[in-house]
């Protein structure tokens, strides 16, 4: 196979910033994709309809001319979140998800959730609306190793909560673990899971082996290869539960390559490639079209989209560094070569 044509994609989530950033990765995402899921963990977070929809606006600025890429919007969980907030959301038409995360799990989520209790009288009205749930899915327990908190959370938090709320639509986020994979599996089709192009590529080895590499961290980090193993064997099996969510998370090379770097991975230079490289080592490219631009889209109840791209096995090599606002950064993959690349997009 030299090309392969599939229906034009969607992200199911990504991190876009905010400022002068968004000319940078509004642009990047625009390019091979129709939709994006927009993480609302800015700072301040978006916590209201009112929020997300001033932000929208600013990326339909940065939006290229004449481009129709559309950004989804969510909104940030919090332990003041209520029921009349969910109603907002519900009646704006732009809001397709609410996100929870636990309080200090990764990059600005100190508004977290403190007790998935407080917010069981709003997850129950979600559930009545079928507003979706999106999961940053780790404890936040410093006696929890690292690389066990996804495992410990889907034990302590998720099976209970998915019991509790059997019909609220869930999807488990950037899934990093086997545990993970079979949880969503098992469960009932209102549960669903995004898997990154960095989780298919790469594990804890690549990070760690040889000295540490900043540009591959990201939370949920990067685990040992049998989980990634588990990871691509669900995103190539064709089951609809598991879609492409890129987590494409913009941060300057200052501030990851600091003492304290900080956690994300940025992917959408080349997002698309990277999962057909993934796809391809996999020797699974015809199952790509599903999990990239139909299962996505099939789970939040909206039409698939009607155009395509095209990709060819046309070795290519990938930036050092990308622009952002008037800074730098270092993209996924930085410098090294892919096998397939975007060569036509129908209009």
């Amino acid at each position: 196979m030299d090309t392969l044509t599939i229906t034009r994609p969607d992200d199911w989530h990504l991190h876009l910033r905010n400022g002068a950033a968004l000319d940078n990765t509004v642009s990047d995402a625009a390019r091979n994709f129709a939709r994006a899921m927009v993480m609302p963990n800015l700072a301040p977070p978006l916590v209201n309809t009112d929020q997300a929809s001033n932000y929208r606006e600013q990326i339909l600025a940065a939006r290229p001319q004449g481009s129709a890429w559309q950004p989804l919007m969510t909104l940030y969980l919090t332990d003041n979140t209520t029921a009349q907030d969910v109603d907002a959301a519900v009646d704006s038409s732009i809001i397709y998800g609410i996100k929870y995360y636990p309080a200090g799990a990764t990059t600005n989520s100190a508004s977290g959730v403190t007790d998935i209790k407080k917010t069981y009288k709003v997850l129950e009205h979600m559930q009545t609306l079928g507003m979706p749930l999106q999961i940053h899915g780790e404890v936040t327990d410093p006696n929890i190793d690292i690389f066990d908190r996804e495992a410990v959370f889907i034990d302590r938090l998720l099976t209970p909560l998915a019991k509790r709320f059997p019909e609220l639509k869930i999807i488990l986020e950037h899934v990093t673990t086997q545990e993970a994979v079979t949880f969503v599996i098992e469960s009932s089709p209102s549960i669903a899971a995004t898997i990154t192009p960095q989780h298919l590529l790469f594990n804890r080895n690549h990070l760690l082996v040889g000295g540490i590499r900043p540009h591959l961290y990201c939370l949920p980090v990067l685990k040992r290869d049998i989980h990634q193993q588990a990871l691509i064997k669900a995103a190539t099996s064709g089951n609809t539960k598991f879609f492409l969510g890129t987590d494409s998370a913009p941060h300057s090379q200052t501030n990851k390559e600091s003492a304290c770097g900080c956690a994300g991975c940025y992917s959408h230079h080349a997002a698309i490639e990277l999962y057909a490289e993934a796809f391809d080592q996999a020797d699974a490219l015809n199952m790509l079209e599903g999990f990239a631009s139909h299962f996505g889209a099939d789970y939040y109840g909206l039409p698939r989209n009607t155009e395509t791209i095209t990709l060819s096995q046309k070795a290519w090599q990938t930036p050092n560094i990308c622009q952002l606002g008037g800074e730098v950064l270092t993209p996924l993959h930085a410098g090294q070569q892919l096998r397939w690349q975007v060569i036509e997009e129908e209009q």
